[in-house]
């Protein structure tokens, strides 16, 4: 009976001290808590969490502790790289990967955060390079009311002085001055009113943009898997910011030669709901491309030119490219 004591007592201790391993850095130091972490959460564990994912380079927003769709989608680009279940969740295993594929010092991050200072590059240079100050505008003063020296005030009431005034024929004769006239002010320009704006249109981009890139996607894709039809629709989105096409999406999707669904009518296909879902999530951030501006089927693909761009990575049937 004292033997078993002494048994259990030890598996006790063994398992207090091996539980918290799945969470230890390299280095020996302990990375995050123990919750998962999810998208509207804040505090330290999204700090540390937003810190990682910017040392990887997955992250390039403001650590600012508050988990919103930047995070997310950085944390769901990470889990897509690292072959783990790509949920936008941080449980064990994606904290554990995350843990031993960067650094995280936190108490430089949290001495700069307490001074002030945004993060924009955190990891991979020096780190005096790695925050900046943030832009403090100075406080608009209001305008003075003083009258300019010399000027009348518009509204100032008309004296009653008399003057001889010039009749309209050559005689002269002595008239009461009727007030003086104040030269009509020019009616103020009016702006055009602002077109309004649908309250669930994303990052600027309008309803036609979205449908006509649901439309591409469904053209181009509608056969591959979910993130398939994510990546076509970032590769376009890609190209819309790149100097190198047209800065809009419908010059993008009907630049001569650009894409097969145009050139074969299949663009004006009614998209489904996965082809317009998946436009909102590229346009919200997710590339699984890495930064794309091609893609091809090497099965059909007559270009020899296109097998000559450097290729990122292969999703369903397509190859990106750069």
């Amino acid at each position: 009976m004292h033997m078993k004591n002494i048994l259990i007592k030890s598996f006790i201790l063994i398992s207090v001290f091996i539980m918290p391993l799945s969470l230890v850095n390299p280095d020996g130091a302990y990375a995050f808590s123990r919750q998962v972490i999810q998208k509207g959460a804040v505090g330290e564990d999204v700090i540390e969490l937003q810190a990682r994912l910017q040392y990887l380079g997955f992250y390039n927003g403001q650590i600012d502790g508050v988990f919103g769709w930047s995070t997310y989608w950085a944390l769901r680009n990470f889990q897509y790289e690292f072959g783990l279940p790509i949920d936008g969740l941080a449980g064990t295993t994606t904290k554990n990967k995350l843990a031993k594929a960067s650094k995280y010092n936190e108490y430089f991050v949290k001495t700069n955060l307490n001074k002030g200072r945004k993060f924009t590059h955190y990891g991979g240079v020096d780190q005096s390079k790695q925050v900046a100050p943030s832009n403090k505008k100075p406080a608009n003063k209001a305008p003075a009311n003083k009258q300019p020296a010399g000027k009348t005030p518009a509204n100032k009431a008309p004296t009653n002085n008399t003057t001889v005034k010039k009749a309209p024929t050559n005689n002269t004769a002595i008239k009461k001055a009727a007030p003086k006239a104040t030269k009509p002010k020019a009616a103020p320009v009016k702006k055009a009113p602002k077109k309004p704006t649908a309250a669930n249109t994303p990052n600027g981009f309008s309803q036609n943009d979205i449908r006509l890139i649901a439309n591409a996607v469904h053209g181009e894709s509608r056969g591959e898997p979910y993130i398939g039809q994510v990546a076509v629709a970032a590769v376009i989105l890609n190209r819309v910011n790149s100097p190198n096409f047209p800065n809009t999406v419908s010059g993008v999707i009907f630049e001569p030669g650009a894409f097969t669904a145009v050139a074969d009518g299949q663009i004006w296909l009614t998209p489904n709901e996965n082809a317009k879902k998946a436009v909102i999530d590229a346009i919200n951030g997710w590339d699984p491309t890495g930064e794309a501006l091609y893609y091809f089927n090497p099965a059909t693909a007559t270009s020899g030119w296109i097998w000559g761009r450097p290729q990122i990575k292969r999703i369903g049937k397509h190859i990106f490219c750069h």
